[in-house]
């Protein structure tokens, strides 16, 4: 007796189904992200503000990152997560200053991690820092786990390497 009943959607309603389940991935994303404790951020350390967008084919990553150099920045991918890291300096002045009266950028070590529920081509990914933003670029590949896979069946000594026996 089984307790689950088989739905076949179809056209629109299939549509619908597989926005909703975008939509769940996605807020499980942010859910994970927000309570992400693995890695919390050591004293001091900053975490640059990202927009995740996601299209049919990639993943983009913005991360506001004013100041920083490509060689500041270091990008680590998992096939769970992305993680960005590195060090923003102080600029140094020339006179000295006596006191801030207000200083609201941040600078020292910084890390952000990202989580990550799609299934990524690691050898395509690019990074490219343009006017203080980070856009990485992650290219998706088709989720195989649970797909159906064809094999095909061949009669007994063709195309398998082995001669066929001689038994009589």
């Amino acid at each position: 007796m089984g307790m689950i009943k088989t739905v076949r959607a179809t056209g629109l309603e299939r549509l619908e189904l597989q926005r909703l389940r975008d939509q769940v991935g996605r807020l499980y994303a942010a859910l994970q992200e927000a309570t992400e404790t693995e890695n919390p951020l050591a004293s001091g350390e900053w975490a640059p503000p990202v927009d995740l967008c996601e299209t049919s084919q990639e993943i983009w990553i913005r991360a506001e990152l004013p100041g920083v150099t490509s060689e500041q920045i270091n990008i680590g991918l998992t096939n769970k997560q992305l993680r960005v890291w590195g060090e923003k300096k102080r600029r140094v002045a020339r006179r000295r200053i006596i006191s801030h009266l207000c200083s609201e950028r941040s600078y020292g070590k910084f890390t952000r991690i990202v989580p990550l529920r799609w299934t990524i081509s690691v050898r395509d990914a690019t990074a490219v820092i343009e006017n203080g933003v980070l856009l990485i670029r992650l290219p998706k590949i088709e989720e195989r786990r649970g797909s159906e896979f064809r094999i095909e069946v061949k009669n007994a000594g063709s195309d398998t390497g082995e001669k066929p026996s001689k038994d009589k």
